[in-house]
């Protein structure tokens, strides 16, 4: 499995919390009475299955958008892919959605609720055979942006070109799930461009039917086959690794020109039907994406809201600390602002390979300091505190608080000191490590101040932020505690739980960072993940989490973190993207 870009990508320190993520108003307060920061806010985990009226466009108008104008875009870096083969990225995906499309797609509604529904497809596609057979047919009307038709066997291209040896970023769920060799699938296929096909895929043009006859069950593929990485690719304007830079499109928009680092500009597609489209709208004329602005330069651009800036919304870059307060505080910035909770968990990963007594794994749950450490990040608009490995957005996940966290999110150093005695491991040493950044330069006083009232004796590792990653995911480190964190690559639990505590996902450069090798977690993640009611799955992922929490502990759940957002005065329809934590751009439009 690879490391989820859905959302935030740890592997780059996007999600450093205290320049990009605070963010956001909330009920709650920071005092140590318990409960969730935005208990009762919206949140997006209502994922429902639409059905083939649903997935039949056009997208629902917006009330009061109108079209015209151009929608200016500014971001600190440009987009580091664009073929979609290549985009595992939750920032590569907000130009995807404007440019490709995939089997299926999400609709959401204004309220931030979605409906898987079929995008190139008519539905959301027919199983068989136990979950391992899969077929979507496709809709009639597809073009892409020279004219051509769009047909089953450009969606099959697209995904078998994902053998090709210069694509490295993708994801490789549906090649496992075809070939059953797990992390060697490339081992099964050479690519496309020799002429042959994977023999897996039956297509059948005349019928617009594609069937996947996959090696391993899998209930949840329409929703695997929304991701980008899967998107439609035609081979004859396949321009292999040229095709990043300038892609074809079968969206709504298309690319006119692209200056690598310093600007994009998307128009419209005039082969794009909108009727074959359930879920994006196309109001603007165009789109002008500016690259190298500062994230407290656009916010402070946005605020000001003079000249083009007025039209303009920041793609993925949330309002920084520096500017929260003066958001939140003034009733005319506060209007133009959305937020909502990103899909993934932040949490502290325990090398259960040297912290072998699960009561000293307890001990550290308790002794965390989450609030000391929340109020760092921005307080109560930072977002909620975590006691789940799920988060709030995963189908079925089911809330509970093992440690108590809720009730004294600030630390129980009485508690832990309790379970260390009874494990004999009073003072035992507890090295932590985390990427060195300003923000968590300042929680390591915090956490280390907290280990020491409760019994332990901490020993601060700051790493190098560039290299982080390659040096927690070693096999042989020598770190007991470390800072990480997981966002699901679609709302089920199989995506967050199968990669984290997996056996097969302990290795050097994977995710399973706890090492958690643990035969009962193995078996149930094989069980559940061929559970077809999601109703039950829902519920089977959600006592597996609680189970894990309760009599494995390996990791620290800290926060399911909130973004907010500023954006010109003269931008209509914006609002939170609740799959790629960004703003989703087709909805925009530009006011009278």
């Amino acid at each position: 499995m690879s490391l989820s870009r859905r959302n935030f990508v740890i592997a780059t320190s996007v999600a450093a919390a205290g320049s990009t993520l605070l963010s956001a108003c909330s009920s709650g307060d920071a005092g140590g009475s318990g409960g969730s920061a935005t208990e009762g806010a919206k949140t997006y985990s209502k994922v429902t299955i639409g059905t083939a009226a649903d997935s039949t466009g056009p997208a629902p108008e917006i009330a009061g958008a109108k079209k015209g104008g151009t929608i200016y875009g500014l971001a600190p870096d440009d987009f580091s892919h664009l073929d979609p083969g290549r985009i595992y990225y939750a920032y590569n995906s907000t130009a995807a959605l404007l440019l490709h499309r995939c089997l299926t797609g999400y609709k959401v509604a204004a309220d931030g609720s979605q409906k898987l529904v079929g995008d190139l497809a008519t539905d959301t596609g027919t199983m068989s055979n136990a979950g391992k057979t899969w077929t979507f047919t496709l809709k009639e009307g597809l073009k892409w942006e020279d004219g051509s038709e769009l047909t089953v066997e450009d969606v099959r291209h697209g995904i078998e070109r994902l053998w090709a040896p210069y694509i490295i970023e993708s994801a490789s769920y549906v090649q496992i799930a075809l070939t059953g060799k797990g992390g060697k699938w490339r081992d099964a296929y050479e690519g496309p461009y020799k002429g042959k096909h994977l023999s897996q895929i039956v297509t059948d043009k005349a019928k617009r039917t594609i069937t996947f006859n996959l090696a391993e069950a899998r209930p949840d593929f329409n929703f695997t086959m929304a991701m980008h990485s899967y998107a439609a690719v035609s081979p004859k304007l396949d321009t292999k690794e040229k095709y990043d830079k300038n892609p074809a499109s079968c969206g709504p928009y298309k690319i006119k020109n692209h200056t690598t680092d310093k600007s994009m500009t998307l128009v419209r597609n005039k082969n794009w039907d909108p009727a074959t489209d359930a879920i994006r709208n196309n109001y603007p004329d165009g789109f002008e994406f500016t690259f190298g602005i500062e994230i407290l330069d656009s916010t402070d651009r946005l605020i000001a809201s003079q000249g083009n800036d007025a039209f303009a919304v920041s793609i993925y870059k949330g309002v920084p600390a520096e500017r929260i307060q003066k958001v939140l505080t003034d009733p005319e910035l506060k209007k133009r602002t959305f937020n909502g909770l990103l899909t993934g968990t932040y949490y502290y990963a325990i090398n259960t390979k040297r912290v072998t007594d699960l009561k000293v794994r307890q001990a550290l749950n308790m002794a965390w300091p989450l609030q000391q450490i929340r109020q760092i990040y921005g307080g109560p608009s930072a977002g909620d505190f975590a006691t789940t490995v799920l988060s709030p957005d995963i189908l079925g996940r089911e809330k509970f608080d093992v440690y108590g966290k809720l009730k004294k999110p600030q630390g129980d150093p009485a508690a832990a000191k309790k379970l260390l005695k009874e494990a004999g491991k009073e003072g035992v040493k507890i090295v932590y490590a985390f990427p060195q950044d300003p923000t968590y330069n300042k929680t390591k006083v915090v956490i280390e101040n907290a280990l020491k009232e409760a019994g332990f004796t901490p020993v601060i590792k700051p790493l190098d932020s560039t290299s982080y990653y390659d040096q927690v995911q070693k096999l042989d480190n020598s770190y007991d505690v470390m800072w990480f964190g997981w966002s699901p690559d679609w709302p089920t639990a199989y995506t967050m739980i199968q990669p984290l505590f997996d056996s097969a996902s302990v290795g050097d450069g994977l995710y399973n960072v706890s090492q958690t090798k643990i035969s009962w977690i193995d078996e149930t993640i094989q069980k559940n993940m061929v559970l077809t009611d999601q109703k039950k799955a829902g519920e089977a992922w959600a006592a597996l989490d609680k189970r894990i929490m309760e009599e494995v502990a390996p990791i620290i759940p800290e926060m399911y973190m909130r973004r907010y957002y500023v954006y010109g005065n003269k931008v209509g329809g914006a609002m939170f993207d609740p799959n790629f934590s960004a703003t989703l751009l087709y909805k925009t439009y530009v006011k009278a």
